[in-house]
């Protein structure tokens, strides 16, 4: 069964669906974002806050998320099934 993590705000993603999780800083990623929002395939789950965290899907969707890129990452690897728990 795929795991499912908190991203904020009550938002959960699918961690199998994830490719990569990346800051939102750099110039290629803004613009990665901006034609994402023109295509319509952006998921803004920020609730307004500021993004720090872009998380790229399998199915060419862009996530935006208020959490930092290594909390996101942190619960991921958490939940995976390789981890030594």
């Amino acid at each position: 069964m795929d795991k499912l993590i908190h991203i904020g705000f009550g938002n959960i993603v699918n961690t199998a669906k994830i490719i990569a999780i990346v800051s939102p800083d750099s110039a290629p990623v803004k613009r990665m974002v901006q034609r994402a929002k023109e295509n319509g395939t952006v998921i803004d789950a920020t609730q307004g806050r500021k993004t720090k965290a872009v998380l790229v899907m399998e199915s060419s969707q862009i996530v935006l998320s208020a959490l930092l890129p290594e909390t996101i990452a942190g619960r991921a690897a958490a939940d995976s099934p390789d981890s030594d728990d």
